[in-house]
């Protein structure tokens, strides 16, 4: 009968192993417009957590001292490597609640001399029994949750799958330290081109002044007009000033972005803005806004709270335990000996009959879990298109106003050698010549500030397209145990 009953309890175990509480989990689907204004075609974008790998999209820009910092990024920004370090600790929790699945099976030993009182409690005082005695024993005990209603499979499900959203987090966080490093250093070298401007342009303001000098000693002109050329002088050389401040303080954001200290850090000037916006490639829409990594976070979440809806539902259902535990004991060393193997098997349900209303309230709770990641899903996508559509629209506008800059900074030009011409000759007074000198200014910084504009907008849009053109496939479930050296910076040992 022992026999049969165990079988039974077996052939159970074996049915309701396919018990899975949890629902049958799809994610949304979105109507989205057949293409972007302007932009041609693109196809429906569904989220998929396979793409999340991103190659060195800052190559496009072709410059060196770029792809050195980004390197140098990957290596030593702790932003980075926190990120790292959170995506291990996800991984252990998965590796934590798969182990729950398997036996949990231990050891022991003890050796001990005892001695119990002569006069202990109901002790016969005549008695010749011995009050002193050695105890040695080993043993092994296992125990088992057959996992009848899938609860600790969901709750290993929920984990991995969360190993895998921290995984895209920590691509999402390379990704924007990614782009700032490289919008900061386009800054950078873009105060470089303002400080060449400013430089050409106190140098015309130095010989400018000189005139008006020369003019107002021979009494040829007032002394109002000495005033105003130094008057734009000491302003273009307050405004170099202050654009060298800026540029101090964007080297140091992109010193502390690399790892290094703002105060031995220094990037070397350049008088020459070489950078271009790189030509993208055609439909990127269909194809790389499905590799935003946080995109693939915000579904694997959501898939996550979908299995933990599970082990709410499973909650409800008798929770069964099997165990078993053996070994030897006895009061000397000849432990290994058939009269002295001790042994136990047993078996045990709990079903809570009361707990006022505490697994409803839990199930509600894991319901409003999945609601939420569900619509933080559906925000993340609608902020994705949004992102994609602003970095369209900058990189488009931008390129025809650098254009129109470009022609009223040549005019601006044009009329301030007009103007210094003509004061020379003495046929204009100097008030001509200083808001001349105001308008090309502006205009040639202006220029500058587009062009700048331009490449960040690219970045930008980069970014928002989820970066970079190799694919590289976010770890499956069953890899997120796996704690091996990865593509993804943690090291084996952590």
């Amino acid at each position: 009968m022992r026999r049969y009953a165990i079988a039974l309890v077996a052939l159970l175990g074996v049915g309701l192993s396919g018990c899975d509480l949890a629902p049958v989990y799809e994610p949304p689907h979105f109507i989205l417009p057949e293409s972007y204004q302007g932009s041609g075609p693109f196809g429906v974008a569904h989220p998929d957590e396979a793409l999340s790998a991103r190659g060195d999209w800052w190559t496009l820009f072709g410059d060196e001292q770029l792809n050195q910092l980004e390197d140098q990024l990957g290596h030593a920004n702790p932003t980075l490597q926190a990120a790292a370090d959170a995506y291990a600790q996800a991984r252990s929790l998965a590796a934590e609640a798969q182990s729950s699945l398997s036996p949990q099976v231990s050891a022991s030993a003890g050796v001990s001399e005892n001695k119990t009182s002569v006069h202990r409690l109901f002790r016969n005082p005549t008695s010749t029994a011995p009050i002193r005695e050695a105890s040695n024993q080993i043993g092994v005990a296992a125990s088992w949750e057959p996992d009848f209603w899938h609860a600790l499979r969901n709750s290993a499900h929920a984990q991995k799958r969360l190993a895998q959203a921290s995984a895209a987090d920590l691509e999402t966080a390379r990704l924007s330290l990614q782009a700032e490093l490289a919008s900061d250093y386009v800054t950078v070298r873009g105060l470089d081109a303002e400080l060449e401007v400013l430089r050409q342009s106190i140098a015309s303001y130095q010989a400018a002044a000189e005139v008006a000098r020369l003019r107002t000693s021979g009494d040829i002109a007032s002394g109002l007009d000495l005033a105003r050329a130094l008057s734009q002088l000491d302003s273009a050389q307050a405004q170099e000033t202050e654009t060298r401040l800026q540029r101090d303080l964007m080297q140091h954001a992109v010193a502390a972005l690399i790892g290094a200290m703002p105060s031995t850090f220094s990037i070397a000037p350049s008088s020459e803005f070489k950078l271009t916006p790189p030509q993208l490639p055609a439909g990127v829409p269909s194809e790389l806004l499905q590799r935003r990594p946080d995109i693939a976070s915000a579904e694997r979440q959501m898939a996550a709270a979908n299995a933990s809806i599970g082990v709410s539902r499973a909650a409800f259902y008798p929770n069964v335990t099997f165990s078993i535990t053996g070994g030897f004991q006895d009061s000397g060393f000849n432990l290994v000996s058939l009269p002295n193997s001790l042994w136990s098997v047993g078996a045990g349900a709990v079903m809570p009959l009361f707990d006022g209303g505490l697994r409803r309230a839990q199930l509600r709770h894991s319901w409003a879990q999945y609601a939420q990641t569900r619509d933080n899903y559906r925000g993340t996508v609608l902020a994705a298109f949004q992102e994609v559509a602003d970095g369209l629209s900058q990189t488009q506008r931008l390129a025809t106003e650098d254009t129109q800059e470009h022609q009223a900074s040549d005019q601006a030009a044009q009329a301030l050698s007009i103007s210094t011409m003509l004061y020379k000759d003495g046929l204009d007074n100097y008030l001509s010549v200083a808001v001349a000198q105001v308008q090309a200014l502006a205009s040639q910084l202006t220029e500058v500030q587009i062009r700048i504009r331009q490449i960040q907008a690219a970045v930008s849009l980069i970014r928002a397209l989820g970066g970079g053109w190799t694919v590289q496939v976010l770890p499956a479930e069953k890899q997120t145990l796996q704690f091996t050296e990865s593509d993804y910076g943690v090291p084996a040992n952590k």
